[in-house]
């Protein structure tokens, strides 16, 4: 059976990693648009803070053993009856099954002179940035969602002076609440970032940007966050349904039973997911059907849960956030805010069950209330102890000693404490080695410290057994 896999990024090439798993002789071919070969987009923010070089971020190159990778060439049509795909350079190559993993691309807003600015989205875009950053002084960062936070946060620990504008009332609205967006906006504050909300840009400058309601702010550097969209035009003309993403069902199939879809471009159940660890779920379901691995798999949609990665800004959110308590007694929340540390923590709780959570600053009990997110269990005791752990003994501390072996450590790869163990156990004894078996750490990197952690303790525990 012949795989072509459109797309390179971070679905394209694992899917091409868990089919080979799973399958050493089918043929597989895969094409990416970038001329670079595949790498974590999602730390790119890193790259741009300076706490992660271009080469930490890489992916595994797939090429070699029977996986053919053409980089720096785009797929220009699909021909679903001739059951191949046509490239920009001529080349043709057929297919029995075809994978769209074509991603997502950066939204660019229709106002004068944006092409003076960089949308970050690739590497290449990252790289125009930092170039433009060793001469800079101060810098504009447009749009306050997950990646213009961590943008902004990252230009400031280079020493520049940067103004992030958000055009709704507070910071990454999608996620947060109103009071967490605000917490939210002063520790960034205190690390440097001037926050502008309700602020809508009028033009871009050559001295800087120009607000609508004509203040100019300057910049010599001026970066777009606004956001994405799915690249769909490929499945579109191909007659394929298309969404705001192209439309799947649970086999992640189009309704050409040889054409599936993944990633950012893939639209599952009415919702295009943009992060990391459902695209990786979603390559491992495809790589069970077409290799036969595990023809029951089905893919049920993923629980979201968003961690930001600006150095010195703790956050994660899940679920349903904008909650506010409902009189009736049906949504119960829990809250508290210390505005002075930067701490603001939320719980939403349905049922008895948690259906959402916003954790901004220290937040000891993070992997818990994932966890408890996750599988939708009941909830434990008192929930003010879920918030502030040792009010209520049932909670469990997020300690390795009290974590069960099923907590997920790694929620991008879905690795547990319990398979942590298992390749320590293995002789997996460093980060680096428990990284290579198990993939932990190789998505948001928000985990890192936790495995390491983890790691140690197992390390402490094998001390101190007596000989």
């Amino acid at each position: 059976m012949r795989l072509v896999v459109v797309g390179n990024g971070m679905a394209g090439s694992r899917l091409a990693a868990e089919v080979r798993a799973r399958d050493a002789d089918l043929t597989i071919t895969v094409v990416g648009a970038e001329a670079r070969g595949p790498y974590n987009r999602v730390l790119l923010s890193n790259v741009l803070a300076g706490t992660a070089s271009p080469e930490q971020v890489r992916l595994p190159a797939q090429a070699g053993d029977g996986v053919n990778v053409r980089l720096g060439v785009t797929v220009t049509a699909i021909d679903r009856a001739a059951r191949e795909v046509r490239t920009a350079d001529g080349w043709r190559e057929p297919y029995d099954v075809l994978v769209l993993a074509t991603g997502s691309e950066a939204v660019v807003p229709r106002i004068p002179g944006a092409g003076r600015a960089i949308a970050l989205r690739t590497m290449d875009d990252c790289d125009r940035i930092l170039a433009a950053a060793r001469t800079a002084t101060s810098a504009v960062v447009v749009g306050g969602g997950l990646l213009g936070v961590e943008a902004a946060r990252g230009l400031a620990g280079r020493g520049l002076r940067v103004t992030l504008l958000h055009r709704t009332g507070h910071l990454m609205d999608r996620q947060l609440d109103a009071e967490a967006g605000l917490v939210l906006g002063e520790a960034l504050a205190g690390l440097g970032v001037t926050v502008r909300t309700g602020a809508r840009v009028a033009a871009i400058r050559a001295r800087g940007v120009e607000l609508s309601t004509g203040e100019v702010l300057p910049a010599g550097l001026v970066v777009l966050a606004c956001g994405v969209r799915p690249v769909t035009g490929l499945a579109e003309d191909a007659g394929l349904e298309v969404g705001q993403g192209v439309v799947v069902d649970d086999r992640l199939r189009t309704a050409d039973p040889a054409i599936y879809a993944i990633g950012e471009c893939a639209q599952h159940d009415g919702t295009v997911y943009g992060l990391v660890a459902p695209a990786w779920e979603q390559a491992a379901v495809v790589a069970d059907l077409i290799t036969g691995a595990d023809p029951s798999a089905r893919y049920r949609g993923s629980r979201l849960v968003t961690r930001l990665k600006a150095r010195s800004v703790e956050l994660a959110a899940m679920g349903e956030t904008h909650l506010a308590e409902d009189p009736a007694g049906a949504v119960e929340v829990v809250m508290f805010t210390h505005r002075a540390r930067g701490i603001y923590r939320k719980l939403v709780i349905r049922d008895d069950r948690l259906v959402g959570a916003i954790l901004l600053g220290e937040a000891p009990t993070v992997g818990t209330l994932t966890q408890l997110y996750d599988r939708g269990g009941p909830l434990p005791g008192d929930p003010a102890g879920l918030l502030f752990p040792g009010l209520d003994d049932a909670v469990p501390a997020d300690t390795p000693v009290r974590m069960p072996d099923s907590a997920r450590v790694c929620e991008c790869n879905n690795v547990t404490k319990g398979r942590i163990r298992a390749c320590w156990e293995a002789g997996a004894r460093d980060l680096a080695a428990v990284t290579a078996a198990t993939r932990a750490t190789t998505g948001c990197g928000s985990c890192a410290d936790a495995v390491e952690g983890l790691i140690g303790w197992l390390c402490a525990q094998e001390e101190e057994v007596p000989v």
